[in-house]
């Protein structure tokens, strides 16, 4: 049986409709939704079944309920793929919460709590400034590095070659889009998101999310966590709160990320997510390496055939 790396969705990949087919199938998944709705108050699994996307797409409903996708799309694997060995974990952004309770860093409900008040935080900056995002495709880092610095914005992720992100105030993000070109960046394009996600406007989030991670309760992940900051493995409480504290505001390091598995000798990895935006990115960052994206009753059924189980 092989080994593999679990690797977890960030905001933008969430569908309504995710998780339903999983939870009228496998009892288990309909348990731990079960559990996430009874935890939150209110009906996660009615967002993420029936939206609308508006809804969903919130960040204090997003974060949960791609946090719940995650470990639910996990849940059943362990049962159908009961000898398959993790041996290591990551998550995009918030998947990072995902990828930690994955590990064991702390329970379900544990990082279910963290992953709403850590939405429910970012909602509350974005409404009080005025932040955007534009994805740079193409160009060199050093020069989009240049124009956020000019611009006064912030580089919110370094997904793969050739795709960067900034972010930052509105007026910061206009001027860095109207200048991409004279810089050699290929395209600039505006994301459609509430606000100014790992920029310095999330500093209020920051915060406050550091208040709430000193008071849950942590532990020592069974396996490597790689984390979004510094792009290396987090064990010791203390480092885990700091790295997840920081990457409210700093840059999700993707592309590092994932090279430093790479360099450990990784081949196989397991994305769990509603679409396959990480299998996407691995195919820009290296396609030596197989990723295996799972998100409904057919690809989770394709993967156990795969994984020969």
């Amino acid at each position: 049986m092989p080994s593999a790396v679990l690797l977890f969705a960030g905001q933008g990949a969430q569908k309504v409709g995710m998780g339903k087919d999983l939870a009228d199938t496998y009892p288990v998944v309909r348990s731990l939704l079960d559990q996430a709705n009874a935890a939150l108050g209110y009906s996660l699994t009615e967002v993420m079944f029936e939206g609308p996307i508006e809804e969903l797409t919130k960040t204090s409903r997003c974060q949960p309920a791609l946090y719940a996708h995650g470990l639910a799309c996990l849940s059943v694997l362990h049962e159908r793929v009961p000898g398959l060995t993790i041996s290591a974990t990551a998550g995009l952004s918030l998947g990072e919460f995902t990828a930690h309770a994955a590990a064991g860093t702390f329970d379900f409900a544990t990082g279910l709590n963290l992953v709403f008040q850590r939405g429910s935080f970012m909602e509350e900056a974005c409404e009080s400034t005025q932040g955007a995002m534009l994805a740079m495709i193409g160009g060199e880092e050093s020069a989009i590095r240049e124009l956020a610095a000019e611009c006064e914005v912030d580089v919110a992720n370094l997904n793969a070659p050739g795709q960067i992100v900034l972010s930052g105030s509105v007026a910061g993000i206009e001027a860095a889009a109207a200048k991409a070109k004279d810089r050699g960046i290929k395209r600039a394009i505006p994301l459609p998101v509430a606000g100014a996600y790992h920029s310095r406007l999330m500093s209020s989030a920051q915060s406050k999310l550091a208040t709430a991670l000193d008071a849950a309760s942590i532990g020592v992940p069974s396996v490597p966590v790689v984390c979004n900051y510094e792009a290396r493995p987090v064990e010791k409480a203390e480092d885990i709160r700091a790295t997840l504290t920081a990457q409210v505001t700093g840059s999700v390091r993707w592309v590092e990320s994932m090279q430093y598995l790479i360099a450990q000798g990784h081949t196989l990895f397991i994305e769990l997510g509603p679409d396959a935006t990480l299998a996407g990115l691995m195919g820009k960052i290296d396609k030596s390496v197989k990723v295996i994206s799972i998100k409904d009753v057919a690809t989770l059924e394709a993967a156990v055939a795969e994984l020969g189980a």
